[in-house]
């Protein structure tokens, strides 16, 4: 395992579990915020230092990286318009890239999404996939020792994807759901970390891609329908689901993206729910890097549940023998 690693996007989702499972392993983390109260939990961790800076800011990543053994770039956008994804998945990787050649740290762990494809039906995809293209051309020029991953919709305790079709229950009778047949193979967010982990315990996974998914294939609507189930709306019936037509799908998702805040929705969303979520099996996964993943059908209920919360989680992974 490096000594030292720069996590970006570190007070995010996927992060604070990362820098957990980092920090428990010994090692000292950087995490560049651009808001000090961010994520104030990571105040407590000795070994993690917290820096108020722009990850995006090319000359903020020539600061942050000398002295750092990896990065790890968890930085992601999943609403925007061209503009954004460009920024974020295409500029901000050829920056990155740019950097680490620059303070010769090579190691580069990418996190990029499942369903990334440069002729991709959403503009998310094929940015995720241009940023891909950039890693990869940096990595054979010999500036990086690249390992890509890619994973479906991930689940977890404070999610944006359980918690919210939960949410929406407890507050809307019906539940009018576009793409409600789209499909999907949830991934537990501590898996996810867990594989990062196990990319930075060295470069045997260098040069390599892996598809990150979970082991059941649900669909939205199945997914709803589970989140209400779980969390006792209606007594654990959860609330009827209306599959919407595509054009009546567009239109609400257009309306969402004209309410305040991030929307819950957006077109593009749709666009990218055109194709299946789910592993290819033509990439390797998290059973090459010796991790058994956790099934949603057992974990949601905990993270829904009203007795949840980290404690049971830890008891289901100790159990499963992870």
């Amino acid at each position: 395992m490096s000594d030292r690693i720069l996590v970006l996007g570190g007070s995010g989702f996927v992060g604070r579990h990362l820098v957990e499972h980092l920090h428990r392993q010994g090692v000292r983390v950087t995490v560049p915020t651009r808001r000090r109260d961010a994520a104030p939990w990571l105040w407590s961790l000795p070994r993690v230092d917290v820096r108020r800076a722009d990850a995006t800011d090319p000359a903020a990543l020539r600061v942050l990286l000398p002295g750092h053994d990896a990065v790890v770039n968890l930085i992601a956008v999943l609403h925007g318009d061209a503009r954004r994804f460009e920024q974020v998945h295409v500029a901000l990787p050829r920056q990155l890239a740019a950097a680490c050649a620059a303070s010769g740290v090579r190691r580069l762990v990418h996190v990029s999404a499942l369903g990334a494809a440069a002729d991709g039906p959403s503009l998310y995809q094929r940015s995720k996939a241009q940023g891909e293209a950039v890693l990869r051309q940096a990595a054979a020029d010999g500036a990086l020792a690249l390992t890509l991953l890619r994973p479906s919709v991930m689940y977890g305790s404070g999610d944006r994807l359980l918690n919210l079709f939960a949410g929406l229950q407890r507050v809307f009778p019906l539940i009018p759901l576009a793409c409600a047949e789209a499909r999907f193979q949830p991934v537990w967010v501590r898996d996810v970390a867990q594989a990062l982990v196990r990319c930075l315990q060295g470069d045997a996974t260098a040069g390599r891609n892996y598809e990150l998914c979970g082991p059941e294939v649900w669909t939205l609507r199945e997914l709803v329908r589970a989140a209400g189930v779980w969390a006792g709306v209606r007594g654990g019936r959860g609330r009827p689901i209306i599959g919407l037509p595509a054009a009546l799908g567009r239109l609400q998702a257009l309306a969402m993206e004209w309410l305040p805040g991030e929307p819950l929705m957006s077109r593009d969303n749709l666009d990218s729910m055109q194709v299946d979520n789910v592993a290819s099996s033509q990439l390797p996964g998290l059973a090459e890097l010796g991790i058994t993943p956790a099934p949603l059908s057992a974990v949601g209920p905990m993270i829904l549940g009203p007795d949840h919360p980290a404690a049971r989680l830890d008891a289901y992974r100790r159990g499963a023998g992870r």
